[in-house]
């Protein structure tokens, strides 16, 4: 059984997702840099460990990213999960997950990375939008995508409606690619491209949910 450790820095809501999912890893730890996330409480109500490193606590991100290593690698894990945790990490973090490290952004990448996903496809027209997931490298929001998931952009959408039928599939994405990992279905080529190597039924790298919004 693989080892997960989870970092959040808000309420948890794809935390809470993943933890209902009942899938077959150990959530060894849920770690926020922030005291009053509202994702700790999520994982305690599941029984899950909690710890916070603060980064207000330390001088620069360097020195951040080293204790929160320090503390990660403290649970052994397989999987780190970033489940809206926001900070940039460094390049040196990165590179000690490589291969291991995992976040959902809320668009369809490349389209619209970085900050108020939602809002921007509404501005440009665009007439699907979702959300992936991807492997973590030193790019923003440009790693391997393991899995995508699309919806349907309405013609009197806000960001505030949208936002939410994607979370919505946010919900049902990341555990499916995190079941994906545990099983050992994924693999990063030389190339730096997700290939599946699970059953043909499992390669399935994009999700588009069919019902009504």
């Amino acid at each position: 059984m693989k080892t997960v450790v989870v970092l959040i820095s808000g309420r948890g809501s794809n935390l809470e997702a993943l933890l209902e999912a009942k899938l077959a890893v150990r959530v060894a730890a849920v770690i926020s840099n922030k005291p009053d996330a509202g994702g700790l409480e999520v994982a305690r109500r599941h029984g899950v460990e909690t710890a916070v490193v603060d980064h207000r606590d330390y001088q620069g991100r360097e020195a951040f990213d080293a204790a929160l290593a320090e503390r990660i690698d403290g649970y052994g894990p397989d999987l780190v999960v970033l489940a809206g945790f926001m900070r940039i990490l460094t390049p040196g973090f990165v590179d000690h997950y490589a291969g291991r490290l995992l976040n959902i952004h809320p668009s369809l990448l490349p389209a619209f990375t970085g900050l108020d996903t939602h809002g921007r496809a509404v501005a440009e027209g665009v007439k699907l939008h979702g959300c992936t997931v991807h492997f973590v490298t030193n790019e923003l929001d440009k790693g391997p995508i393991v899995a995508q998931a699309a919806v349907p952009v309405l013609a009197d959408d806000t960001a505030e409606t949208l936002a939410a039928r994607v979370l919505a599939q946010e919900h049902k994405l990341y555990p499916q690619a995190i079941r994906w990992f545990a099983e050992g279905k994924l693999e990063l080529t030389p190339d730096g491209k997700v290939r599946f190597t699970g059953p043909a039924d499992t390669d399935c790298a994009l999700i588009s949910p069919q019902e009504k919004p």
